[in-house]
């Protein structure tokens, strides 16, 4: 389901640009230091799914959730008030000038890069062939088409035999040597995260390291709980200082490969009912569509891209409350029956 969401969100925005810069709306260098630890903590998530118990997942579910939805919450109220600001000022200038002061034209986000001229909100899109970096998207593919060669590779092994482990563990040095080359640049200034402006051209060795290892902690709880590590992505961009639109289209973006391989590690596990997943693809995949043009012109209309953030808070506390719920029903449930609820050995779990 998060992954045909993440598909057709990711259609949409290919033929956007950022909201104050002439770039994508999605950024291919923030997405390729991302991605590959993402994809290796997905790996990581769903063999800790297999191994805990249900109440282990439900409990993280729900901790997790409730805190990374009151984080976006508050970001949410910050970008909020600093847009109401931004808002009088531009009604103050157009008062001074003359022009009245009506409802002022929304421009640009509150928290992003303002080192550019302004752009016009309703600039036309444009192509989709013209607005993919394609280097960095072959770099991001070749670390997807890397770990699906080793998840059937390794599916047609013995569990846990050396040859298992070997393959498994190669998910490593693959992952490691694209972050790292994208790290380097980075810090060498050979590239920038262009979508926080000036601020995205210098970084620290810690910096990077630090977003590198939220990349496999929102991949580890991506693979665990099913969700392909957007809810993690997408708070986090934002207290980097990415803009909204920005930060939720690039999080998507990168979704789409982990989510997708998550939908291939589970299906080798065989614990992927087809059926039931395509009737959710459909339903997700329309939803998304509707849903990325809906808030786009809400955006337009009111001016406030924190709507954005509202709507990622509002959707996470929903989650937390509709599937931890289901979650301690089914967990009450076992306990009166008296089910095994403690962890699971990997190695011997049928396939």
């Amino acid at each position: 389901m998060i992954m045909g969401a993440a598909v057709s969100t990711v259609y949409y925005n290919l033929k956007l640009r950022h909201p104050t810069l002439d770039m994508p709306i999605i950024d291919y260098d923030l997405a390729l230091l991302i991605q590959p630890m993402l994809m290796l903590g997905i790996s990581i998530g769903v063999a800790f799914n297999v191994i805990f118990a249900d109440w282990m997942v439900t409990v993280l579910l729900i901790v997790l959730f409730i805190g990374t939805s009151t984080k976006a919450f508050l970001k949410g109220v910050e970008t909020w008030k600093r847009e109401t600001i931004l808002k009088k000022e531009a009604a103050r200038c157009l008062g001074s000038n003359g022009a009245g002061a009506g409802e002022v034209e929304y421009k640009s986000l509150p928290s992003g890069p303002r080192s550019g001229p302004q752009k016009d909100a309703m600039e036309p899109e444009v192509t989709i062939l013209e607005n993919i970096n394609w280097k960095e998207l072959g770099l991001l593919v070749f670390v997807w088409v890397a770990f699906l060669g080793l998840q059937i590779a390794k599916n047609h092994t013995a569990s846990c035999s050396i040859v298992y482990w070997v393959l498994d563990l190669l998910q490593i040095p693959v992952s490691l040597v694209v972050s790292l080359y994208e790290a380097i640049s980075l810090y060498k200034g050979r590239r920038v995260i262009a979508s926080k402006g000036d601020d995205g051209k210098s970084f620290r060795v810690f910096q990077l390291v630090s977003y590198c290892a939220f990349g496999v902690l929102a991949g580890i709880v991506g693979g665990l709980l099913g969700l392909g590590g957007g809810f993690i992505m997408g708070p986090l961009f934002l207290e980097l200082g990415v803009p909204p639109q920005v930060s939720s289209a690039t999080a998507t973006f990168a979704m789409t490969f982990s989510s997708s391989m998550s939908v291939v590690e589970y299906y080798l596990l065989k614990r992927f009912p087809v059926p039931y997943a395509l009737y959710f693809v459909a339903v997700a995949t329309i939803a998304a569509f509707v849903g990325q043009h809906v808030v786009r012109k809400l955006i337009i209309l009111l001016g406030r891209a924190s709507l954005i953030i509202f709507i990622l808070a509002f959707m996470i506390f929903v989650s937390a409350i509709s599937l931890g719920g289901v979650g301690i029903s089914n967990m009450i449930g076992k306990f009166h029956r008296h089910e095994y609820m403690g962890f699971e050995n990997l190695c011997k779990y049928d396939r």
